[in-house]
């Protein structure tokens, strides 16, 4: 009796383990995906920039301007200290150049076509204020996700390029680029000249 009560729980057992078994094999183990920090945005709020170079614009007030070029005071770096994140701003009068500007803008944009998934191009005309321009949405692995540049056609041309100090990693960084476009985007609607 003793001898078959054992086999009888060895056997119970067995089926148990190998029911268990079966389950674990019908379960497919895969690795955890990657997940990234959550990144809180501020608000947005803006200042504006009057500086004795000959453009006026809004800024985002999470950002802090510095000159970027001793021999160049019109170029100006937007830095967002948060995101490791600048907007570097070039400056040059126009003398009947608007022609090789606007092409040596769209190439700089162009060489990332290397690691760029996809370029958008978006027109900007205020009449207004004598202010047009065009924003390139770089999408991918790409050094620079935004670059773009504002004019008057005739005397002045601004260009931009945002940057981050960091490998790029479009996962990542998405909801920053995207943060930052739209400041771009309002410093693109705002541009004046002096």
């Amino acid at each position: 009796m003793r001898k078959n009560k054992s086999i009888l729980i060895i056997s119970f057992l067995m089926l148990l383990f190998s029911v268990s078994l079966q389950s674990c094999k019908d379960k497919k183990a895969n690795p955890k995906p990657y997940a990234y920090f959550r990144i809180d945005l501020a608000e947005k709020a803006y200042r504006s920039y009057v500086g004795d170079c000959p453009y006026r614009f809004e800024y985002s007030e999470q950002a802090a301007i510095y000159p970027g070029d001793d021999t160049n005071p019109c170029w100006l770096n937007i830095h967002y200290p948060v995101h490791d994140a600048t907007i570097y701003l070039t400056y040059k009068s126009l003398n009947d150049n608007l022609v090789d500007m606007t092409e040596d803008a769209r190439e700089f944009a162009y060489q990332h076509t290397v690691k760029a998934e996809s370029i958008n191009e978006l027109s900007f005309d205020n009449d207004s204020l004598n202010a047009y321009g065009i924003l390139y949405n770089l999408t991918g692995n790409v050094a620079s996700p935004v670059q773009f540049y504002m004019t008057d056609s005739t005397n002045h041309f601004l260009r931009g390029a945002l940057y981050f100090n960091m490998r790029p990693n479009k996962d990542s960084l998405a909801p920053v680029i995207n943060y930052i476009r739209e400041d771009i985007v309002h410093i693109m609607e705002t541009t004046s000249w002096k």
